[in-house]
C-alpha cells in the first residue's frame, strides 16, 4: 500500500492550525485567570466575611475578612434561611447560598446595628418613664418650696435635702428627654457671668460632703450660643468632677475651668483633682456610666451640645485630668 505524502502546503496549514489552537488556549487561560482574579478582588472588596465551599465541604475560596474569623466558620451551618450568631461579643448575620456544586456562607457584623437598635429601644422606654415621672416630681418640687416657708427653722435643712434630690431627678428627666428628642439650639448673645450664675446655682442644688474649691474664669467674655444647653453642658462636667472628688481619699478638692479664645473657637479646659476615669472606651457611650451615680447620658449629651455649637469635647491626655470643650466663636 502506497503511503500518502504530506505536501509542504498541508504541513504549513497544520502548523498554523497548531499555533492557532495554542493562541486560543493561551487567551482562554488568560481570560480564566483574569476572571478568577476579578472574582477574588470582588469577594475581597465585600465588607462581610465570605466562604465558598466545594460539594465535599473543602474550602474553595475565602476573603481576608473570613480568614480573620477562622474560628467562627466552625460554628456556621448551611441553612436555607438567614440566622444570627453571637461570637466573641459580636453579633453576625449569617446567610447561605447554593450554586451548582458550590455553596457560599457569608457573615456580616451587625454588632453596631444591634447596639443602635437597643439604644433606640432604651431611649424610648426611658423617655416614656421620664414623662410619667415628670408631673409628680413637679408637684414635689412645688410642695417642697411651700413647705420650706412654713417649717420650723431647724427643719429647713431637711427640706433643702429634699429639694436637692428633686433637682437631681429633674436633671435626669431633662437629659433623658433631650437624648430621645435630639439636641436643638436656640442661639442668643449673653455674657459668661450670666452663664456662671446659672452654673453656681446648679452647684448649690447638688449635694456633696467635701470642701471643694471652684475656680472659674474671671474675664467676662461674650458668647453666642444656647444658654440653657451650655448650662447643662458645664453642669454635667462639674457634677462629674464633684462625684470624682467625693470618691477620692482627700478631704478636699478642686474643680477648675480655664478659658482661651482663638479666631474660630471658645476653648474651655475643665480639670478636677478627683479619682481617674477607669473605662475610657465607654466614656461617650449612652447608658454606660463610668461612675456609680451616673445614668450614662451626661457626657453623651455634652458632646452633642458642643457639636451643635460647631465644637467638640475631647478627653485630655496630659498630666492633669480633665476635658477640652470647644465651642464655635
Amino acid at each position: 500500500m502506497q503511503e500518502q505524502s504530506v505536501t509542504a502546503d498541508e504541513l504549513n496549514i497544520l502548523i498554523e492550525q497548531t499555533y492557532k489552537v495554542e493562541r486560543e488556549f493561551t487567551e482562554l487561560k488568560n481570560s480564566y485567570e483574569l476572571l478568577q482574579d476579578s472574582v477574588e478582588k470582588i469577594v475581597e472588596f465585600l465588607p462581610n466575611a465570605i466562604w465558598v465551599f466545594n460539594e465535599d465541604g473543602t474550602l474553595f475560596l475565602q476573603n481576608s475578612q473570613a480568614k480573620s474569623l477562622s474560628h467562627l466558620v466552625e460554628l456556621l451551618e448551611s441553612k436555607n434561611s438567614d440566622y444570627e450568631l453571637s461570637f466573641n461579643s459580636h453579633s453576625y448575620l449569617i446567610k447561605s447560598s447554593v450554586y451548582k456544586d458550590k455553596y457560599m456562607l457569608s457573615a456580616t457584623d451587625i454588632t453596631e446595628q444591634k447596639r443602635k437598635e437597643n439604644l433606640a429601644t432604651m431611649g424610648q422606654m426611658a423617655a416614656h418613664l421620664s414623662h410619667e415621672i415628670r408631673n409628680p416630681i413637679g408637684s414635689i418640687s412645688l410642695l417642697s418650696s411651700t413647705l420650706k416657708k412654713r417649717v420650723l427653722p431647724e427643719n429647713i435643712a431637711i427640706v433643702e435635702e429634699i429639694q436637692k434630690s428633686v433637682y437631681r431627678i429633674e436633671r435626669i428627666i431633662k437629659s433623658t428627654l433631650m437624648f430621645s428628642k435630639g439636641v436643638e439650639t436656640s442661639m442668643s448673645s449673653f455674657a459668661w457671668s450670666d452663664l456662671k450664675e446659672s452654673i453656681d446655682m446648679a452647684i448649690g442644688y447638688y449635694a456633696y460632703s467635701k470642701d471643694i474649691a471652684f475656680i472659674f474664669p474671671e474675664q467676662n467674655f461674650m458668647l453666642n450660643a444656647d444658654k440653657n444647653l451650655l448650662e447643662m453642658l458645664f453642669s454635667n462636667f462639674i457634677i462629674n468632677a464633684i462625684d470624682a472628688i467625693e470618691l477620692d481619699e482627700n478631704d478636699s478638692g478642686v474643680v477648675e475651668i480655664v478659658y482661651e479664645k482663638n479666631k474660630n473657637f471658645h476653648k474651655f479646659y475643665i480639670y478636677d483633682s478627683g479619682v481617674g476615669i477607669e473605662n475610657k472606651k465607654e466614656l461617650f457611650e449612652a447608658f454606660k456610666s463610668t461612675k456609680i451615680k451616673g445614668n450614662g447620658l451626661g457626657l453623651v449629651l455634652s458632646r452633642q451640645i458642643a457639636e451643635a455649637h460647631g465644637g467638640s469635647v475631647e478627653l485630655l491626655s496630659g498630666e492633669r485630668k480633665g476635658f477640652e470643650i470647644s465651642l464655635g466663636a
